[in-house]
């Protein structure tokens, strides 16, 4: 199939649309001249102290055993959000909640949550817990961001998560590359590894 077919010019599409749609990831990306790779993008690490990390794995721990994941408002409210918070405090980061952009037709909706600091972090949560889905959403998110930011850094980065996974990725604006890593982070047993990734990302 023809990829000038996969995606309607005269139609409207949200950021959650892409999500929904059958094709593959890169032939959807091929539409917004974007190409995708897979590989272990072995994230650096903040050397900052996380203080605040024992009692932030322990909630956790105490939590994941009566949460229904299936649940979009668990995962949000008990998996995502205490470490999103928790690297506000780290970082002196902002977070925007449901941060509405337009870019055009085929580019607009609601981030679920943008960290801005020197850089912009954008993390979605993986709907039906779909990291495969999950990542292409980002993907086109990450695109919609290239043109609606006036950050003149190269490489920006994101994020899905199921709540208790977390995998990375990164948009290169100048080669139109979306690569997505390899490594999967899992909460709460990841957990260190995760808030001092996305650390070094903020404050780099």
């Amino acid at each position: 199939m023809p990829r000038a077919n996969i995606i309607n010019p005269d139609q409207s599409y949200t950021f959650a649309d892409y999500f929904k749609l059958n094709f593959a990831p890169q032939d959807i990306l091929a539409y917004f001249g974007v190409s995708m790779q897979r590989r272990s993008l072995k994230l650096p690490h903040s050397h900052h102290t996380l203080d605040r990390l024992h009692d932030l794995k322990t909630r956790i721990e105490e939590s994941l055993p009566r949460l229904t994941l299936t649940s979009e408002i668990a995962r949000r409210e008990f998996l995502i959000a205490p470490v999103l918070t928790d690297i506000l405090h780290y970082t002196q980061a902002t977070l925007n909640v449901e941060y509405p952009i337009v870019v055009n037709n085929q580019l607009k909706g609601s981030l679920d949550y943008l960290l801005q600091n020197d850089q912009v972090f954008l993390v979605i949560e993986a709907k039906n817990e779909d990291l495969e889905k999950g990542f292409l959403q980002l993907s086109i998110e990450l695109i919609a961001l290239d043109q609606w930011i006036e950050s003149t850094e190269n490489i920006l980065h994101g994020a899905v998560s199921t709540g208790n996974i977390w995998q990375f990725g990164q948009f290169d604006r100048q080669s139109r590359i979306v690569t997505q890593d390899l490594d999967l982070y899992r909460v709460p047993a990841d957990l260190a590894d995760l808030l001092l990734v996305l650390m070094k990302i903020l404050q780099s």
